[in-house]
């Protein structure tokens, strides 16, 4: 008779949690940034968020957790009940370069969490002032040579994808750049605008408005291929250096532990909204490509990266502020 109740109280455990499963979420859920309003993580966020809460007819809020360049949001997530109702929205710093710069970040993105998808992808831009006397990267390595002192470039702070970008740059062309960091990207692409510094290594979102109005040069762009609509935006491969890609990656993520058909269920919802017209437009203007992804390519993604930047931090030896 008791082996009957505890089969009978099986069964009904593994129905209601494959029928919690299928219906999630039935209450709200919140999707945590780890930086402030108007970056391209907060305007995926915001974006595929206003989707979902159509989708699937819940509220998807989504809320700006502030400091410790990103590990405080980070943190937060990582400490949440694995119930698919608290996400991340991660990116390339924190998933990949902080736990190799700050030992003392007991943070680590494969541990702590399950990947869920890419959202979007967002190259380096190595842009310059207009009066620089460099127009590609070819032109930047000879005036670097009749500069002693070095060729100055900005980025948003000590450590960035942005300051890696630079290093890794200056370490392949065998140049001197000289790092000044800035209080974030839109300080750093205005010190470059105003001739502050010649150089600026920069993602696109931020530099846009400032290359439409023909403020900023684009010397080169590091991504695989050409960004669409911009043809003629030249590749750092195409100078010669092989296989120089950074990009400023922004990806969905969840507690260790979520459910698996729930991390499902999220990324196919995600991946279909990255499909739909409005949402590529929209992130498209903000120079940024829409991806969508298994879990296993982000985790490939999230693997390659971290080898590559964890070699950067060492051979340049830097440290976190």
């Amino acid at each position: 008779m008791l082996n009957k109740k505890l089969l009978v109280a099986a069964i009904i455990f593994f129905i209601s949690s494959a029928v919690h499963s299928q219906v999630f979420p039935t209450k709200p859920v919140k999707i945590i940034v780890p930086y402030g309003p108007g970056g391209i993580s907060d305007i995926a966020a915001r974006m595929i968020g206003s989707k979902l809460s159509e989708i699937w007819r819940q509220p998807v809020i989504v809320e700006n957790k502030v400091g410790g360049g990103g590990t405080i949001g980070t943190g937060f997530v990582s400490r949440s009940d694995p119930d698919g109702y608290t996400l991340l929205v991660a990116t390339v710093a924190e998933f990949t370069i902080a736990q190799h710069l700050n030992k003392q970040i007991n943070l680590n993105s494969l541990r702590d969490f399950t990947p869920i998808s890419l959202l979007t992808d967002t190259p380096m831009l190595i842009v310059a002032n207009m009066n620089a006397p460099f127009n590609n990267l070819r032109q930047l390595a000879e005036f670097s040579k009749q500069s002693p002192a070095g060729v100055s470039f900005a980025t948003p702070g000590v450590g960035t994808l942005n300051h890696l970008t630079g290093e890794r740059l200056a370490a392949e062309m065998g140049i001197k750049l000289v790092h000044i960091p800035y209080k974030g990207g839109a300080q750093a692409s205005l010190a470059v605008v105003s001739g502050e510094t010649p150089l600026g290594i920069s993602g696109a979102a931020v530099v846009m408005s400032h290359v439409d109005s023909g403020k900023l040069k684009i010397l080169a762009v590091a991504s695989q291929t050409q960004i669409k609509g911009h043809p003629d935006w030249p590749t750092v491969i195409d100078a010669g250096l092989p296989d120089f890609v950074a990009s400023n990656w922004v990806a969905l993520a969840a507690p260790r532990g979520t459910p698996q058909k729930i991390i499902l269920k999220i990324q196919a919802d995600v991946s279909a909204i990255l499909q739909m017209d409005d949402v590529r437009e929209k992130l498209i203007r903000a120079g940024s490509e829409p991806i969508g992804s298994s879990p296993e390519i982000l985790i490939e993604r999230i693997n390659k990266d971290s080898i590559r930047y964890s070699k950067v931090i060492e051979i340049t030896n830097l440290k976190a502020d």
